[in-house]
C-alpha cells in the first residue's frame, strides 16, 4: 500500500537525519561541543538537545502518547531558548542518551499509528494534523538543524557530509584552492559593475586591466 511505503520512506530518511546529526559531535572536546560558533549562539550539543525537545512533543504528545521524562512545558516563556544551549551542569552522554530514548519512543508511535492519524498541535494556527503532516515536518525540521550542524563542524575541523566515512576528507591545501577559485569568480562576476552587494566594489575586489 502507498501509506505503508511512504510511512517507511519518510521514517528512513528522519532515522538517517538523527544519525547525521549524531556524528557531527563525533571526536570533538566538550568545549568545541558546546561553544557558541555564530553571533546568536548556535552550537552543536544544544542542537542535539533542541531536537530531543521538539521530536518528543511532535511524535509524543501530539499523539496523545506524551514522553515518559519531564520536558518544560512549550508555552513557558521564561524556558523559550533553553532547549538550544546546554547548561555546565548537563553533561553530554545525557543529551545523546535522551536523543536516543526520544528516537525509540518516537519510533514506537510511527510504528503504531497510520499516516492519517490525527494529531493535536496547541502551538499551531491549524492544530489539528495527521501523523503524515508531522513526520514531513520532523524530518523537515531534523534536516534543517543537522545542515546547521554541517556548517558549524566544517568550521572546527573541516569535517563534513551526513558520516564520517561518506566522503574523503579533503586536505587544508586543496579546500584554500578550491575557496581561492570560488572567490576568483565571485569577485569577476561585480568587476566592471561597479556594485559589490549594496556599495562600491572594494578596492581589493577589482580586477587589474
Amino acid at each position: 500500500m502507498i501509506g505503508d511505503a511512504a510511512k517507511e520512506y519518510l521514517h528512513s530518511d528522519l532515522r538517517q537525519a538523527r544519525e547525521a546529526m549524531l556524528w557531527k559531535l563525533d571526536g570533538l572536546g566538550e568545549y568545541d561541543v558546546r561553544r557558541p560558533l555564530t553571533s546568536t549562539g548556535t552550537n552543536l550539543l544544544g542542537l542535539v538537545k533542541h531536537l530531543s525537545v521538539w521530536e518528543s512533543r511532535y511524535l509524543g504528545e501530539v499523539f496523545g502518547r506524551p514522553f515518559p521524562e519531564p520536558l518544560p512545558r512549550w508555552d513557558d516563556l521564561e524556558e523559550r531558548g533553553t532547549d538550544l544551549w546546554v547548561t555546565e551542569h548537563e553533561t553530554r552522554e545525557e543529551i545523546v542518551d535522551r536523543y536516543r530514548r526520544v528516537w525509540q519512543h518516537s519510533d514506537a508511535t510511527i510504528s503504531s499509528l497510520f499516516l492519517d492519524s490525527p494529531g493535536h498541535v496547541p502551538w499551531w494556527p491549524r492544530p489539528q494534523v495527521k501523523l503524515f503532516n508531522i513526520m514531513v515536518h520532523m524530518l523537515t525540521e531534523t534536516s534543517r538543524h543537522a545542515g546547521h550542524a554541517d556548517i558549524l563542524r566544517e568550521q572546527l575541523d573541516g569535517s563534513t557530509g551526513t558520516a564520517r566515512s561518506a566522503a574523503p576528507q579533503q586536505d587544508a591545501a586543496y579546500w584554500e584552492a578550491h575557496r581561492t577559485r570560488i572567490e576568483r569568480a565571485a569577485r569577476a562576476a561585480v568587476a566592471g559593475r561597479g556594485q559589490y552587494g549594496n556599495g562600491p566594489v572594494p578596492e581589493c575586489t577589482r580586477t587589474t586591466p
